[in-house]
């Protein structure tokens, strides 16, 4: 029997373990990024932590135009797949639970157009980490099925619009 490094190459996330913090998110810069510049290597609620980090992108990025504000968060998607999809490869670990600048693409997503202010903030924070865990229909299949950084980083995009839909519908209502 060899010693071989453990990976996880399944898509399936053990949501009890943890693997270990890769040495690398300090030293190389796409897995600095992938691992929500850093918010990620807290041991406990990572994603919580990404979504954390995602609020101060969303606050310089709230005064632009709708179309802008599309653009350049269409931008970070794809740039995100790349990043996410490398830094996978590298650590050879599917998703690692560390990895969360799919939580910062997701809640730019959910911003997208609301109305300013603390309020719709916090409300898009928690609708975002409401369907990120939960992952209603499409969601989870897409979370089960897809892999590399396309499945890492669509599934919270995917999030992101349940939870734009939603703020878009209160802001609405309110």
């Amino acid at each position: 029997m060899t010693n071989q490094p453990a990976t996880d190459t399944s898509n399936k996330r053990d949501y009890f373990t943890i693997p270990p913090i890769p040495d690398s998110v300090w030293r190389n810069p796409v897995h600095f990024v992938a691992f929500g510049f850093g918010a990620g290597t807290i041991p406990f609620a990572p994603g919580t932590f990404g979504t954390l980090i995602a609020i101060p992108f969303y606050l310089a990025m709230q005064h632009l135009s709708s179309s802008v504000y599309f653009a350049i968060t269409l931008l970070v998607i794809v740039a995100s797949i790349w990043i996410c999809n490398k830094a996978t490869h590298d650590i050879g670990i599917e998703d690692h639970q560390g990895m969360c600048l799919d939580e910062i693409v997701g809640y730019l997503v959910t911003m997208f157009a609301v109305p300013h202010g603390w309020t719709w903030v916090l409300i898009g924070f928690l609708l975002f980490r409401l369907f990120d865990i939960w992952k209603p229909w499409p969601i989870r299949f897409i979370d089960q099925r897809l892999t590399g950084g396309i499945g890492i980083i669509l599934d919270d995009v995917l999030a992101g619009v349940y939870s734009c839909i939603l703020l878009h519908i209160m802001s609405w209502i309110f």
